[in-house]
């Protein structure tokens, strides 16, 4: 059996940076870089489709030379001819078949990559710039349609080499059956584009109003506890409806056109049929051509109904896959709220000399020149001192959640925060993301087995008993306890299958798993009990001492255990100290923490 050789079909993160962000500019991006595959494809694709095309001229030759002339020899011969021409078909259909679910393979793969690539480039930007059903429906259909092309392209290659094939032998008996076709083929198929431009219109309109459903449906399971609350059911309810009506009348105008492309498989074969067979009946009555080479003919127009489906599968397909292309390339080509590289300084007007040289250092130097430098907002005032547990509290959470989210550098814009001399904004975000780590309020579970679950990335490998000290310092024995299997107990999507606690402590276990220098952790245990809580937050100052840890919080057991409380109002920091000092001194301090207490 032929076998195919290994190609690589990954992507360099260089090559992923280097995507075209455009449709067609993409596609024709990928065929470069699977040139070899699509050429293997071709190679194999072209003869089985000549040595298609040549079986109605060896069974013409074996009527003419072995029947008609009464030539056993020659009825032999022809014979195996027709035979090799069979086993011949076999053999490179196989090879073709392998070689095209290779190039689909590649095209739909390298699409994921890309897409994969661009979304987590682009973080938090992606969903601000694209609807959510958008993404979804991009990363659900769009990869196979984006194979499609390359699937087809061995075949269609061979169906143009044939058809010139075809077309030079009916040439070289009958220029008029030779001029019919050349002429003739090209202006069916060129009549095509008259569909094109319509096809691909109404597959965009269908593609957006599906991206439409599934954003609705989406938001629809993800809000069903607060429809239930204030009796919104029904409405969301009749809104999904209405655009499944949408959805299926796009359906319906697609396969209008589709259904055209459809009959059209079988109209321009017909007219093939219709026009070569009644010329090449005509001229074997006039004698201008022998009973062979008219079975041959009869042959051709069976022949020429492959080339002809094949092309307008070809244009049914790359209409779909442009559409595609074009949805796909959206993704690389959203801005990232924080590139990977900073911006040149010049095109920033920037002077601080200490940052340009800073640039010029490398991540492993730039680490260890920011070890115990302080952290400051220039925005809120909030200044964090490095190796203590600090705590931020606001009668509006959101305020200290967004100080959090400039410090840790994962709030879209520029805010000239500063590490010691540096400015963040101006570090390399691979830097920051080394030094400093943000957990965020709502907690994000992914399904999975839970020792997967945790680790926060493969560069972090963990042990078990790194797993479980992480889950005593979160006080989360009880949810080992709860789980089947452990650690190997399997995680639903979202962690639905847990409580708010659980996944708010599993999600702060896998921050700690990393260890970061700077912890910065929003409302890390407004989901737990006032014991949990006291349990959690003492082991997690005991195991992160002599390291920075920021808290936003209103809770006194979180507050007592901060070796120093900012006050934050109106966005500002406006005081600071011991929680006790804070609590005797300040009222406006002391009704925040006595509102959480009652909470």
């Amino acid at each position: 059996m032929f076998r195919v050789p290994r190609f690589r079909y990954e992507l360099t993160d260089a090559e992923l940076e280097a995507a075209p962000t455009s449709g067609d500019a993409l596609l024709l991006w990928l065929a470069r870089r699977q040139w070899l595959t699509l050429l293997g494809g071709m190679l194999f694709g072209v003869p089985w489709m000549v040595a298609i095309a040549l079986q109605p001229a060896a069974i013409g030759r074996a009527i003419d030379a072995g029947i008609v002339a009464r030539d056993r020899d020659g009825l032999v011969l022809w014979s195996l001819v027709i035979a090799g021409l069979g086993v011949a078909i076999s053999l490179l259909a196989a090879a073709r078949h392998l070689f095209a679910v290779r190039n689909w393979f590649h095209a739909a793969f390298r699409s994921s990559l890309i897409a994969d690539h661009g979304a987590r480039r682009a973080g938090p930007a992606l969903t601000r710039a694209l609807p959510e059903g958008e993404v979804l429906t991009t990363f659900t259909t769009d990869f196979g349609r984006m194979g499609s092309t390359f699937d087809v392209s061995a075949r269609f290659s061979g169906a143009l080499v044939a058809f010139v094939v075809v077309a030079t032998i009916l040439l070289r008996t009958s220029t008029t059956l030779g001029l019919v076709l050349l002429l003739g083929g090209p202006v069916l198929i060129s009549s095509l584009a008259l569909v094109m431009k319509a096809l691909g219109r109404r597959q965009e309109e269908q593609r957006a109003e599906f991206g439409a459903l599934s954003a609705l449906g989406a938001d629809t399971v993800a809000g069903l506890r607060v429809l239930r609350g204030i009796g919104g059911e029904e409405e969301f309810v009749r809104r999904y409806a209405a655009q499944s009506g949408r959805v299926r009348s796009a359906g319906v105008r697609l396969a209008g056109i589709q259904a055209l492309l459809e009959s059209a498989q079988v109209l321009l074969p017909g007219i093939f049929v219709l026009v070569v067979v009644g010329v090449g009946a005509h001229l074997a009555i006039r004698g201008d051509i022998s009973p062979g080479q008219l079975v041959a003919f009869f042959g051709y127009t069976t022949f020429l109904t492959i080339p002809l489906r094949t092309a307008v599968e070809f244009v049914d397909k790359l209409t779909s896959t442009r559409v595609a292309a074009r949805r796909l390339a959206r993704i690389p080509a959203i801005a990232p709220d924080h590139p990977a590289t900073p911006a040149p300084l010049a095109s920033r007007q920037s002077s601080e000399e200490n940052t340009r040289h800073a640039l010029e250092l490398s991540p492993h130097v730039l680490l260890t020149r920011l070890s115990g430098a302080a952290l400051h907002d220039p925005v809120s005032g909030v200044e964090i001192r490095c190796g203590g547990l600090t705590a931020l509290v606001s009668a509006r959470p959101e305020e200290t959640a967004e100080i959090l989210a400039r410090l840790g550098r994962t709030s879209p814009g520029q805010h000239d925060v500063t590490w010691g001399e540096l400015r963040v904004d101006d570090l390399p975000i691979s830097v920051v993301r080394a030094k400093a780590v943000v957990a965020q309020a709502h907690p994000q579970l992914f399904s999975g087995r839970l020792r997967d679950e945790l680790p926060p990335a493969p560069a972090h490998p963990i042990t078990d008993e790194a797993l479980l000290q992480a889950i005593h310092l979160v006080a989360g024995e009880d949810i080992l306890e709860a789980l089947p299997d452990g650690l190997d107990s399997e995680i639903e999507e979202r962690g639905r299958s847990l409580s708010g606690g659980q996944r708010q402590r599993l999600v702060l276990a896998r921050a700690l798993l990393l260890d970061p220098e700077i912890l910065l952790l929003v409302e890390p245990t407004s989901a737990v009990d006032a014991h949990t809580e006291a349990r959690i937050i003492t082991r997690l100052a005991s195991a992160r001492a002599g390291r920075t840890t920021v808290i936003t919080s209103a809770s006194p057991l979180v507050l007592a255990a901060a070796d120093e409380v900012v006050l934050v109002e109106h966005g500002r920091a406006t005081t600071g100290g011991s929680h006790a000092a804070l609590l005797g001194a300040h009222p406006a301090y002391r009704a925040i923490v006595t509102r959480g207490e009652d909470q």
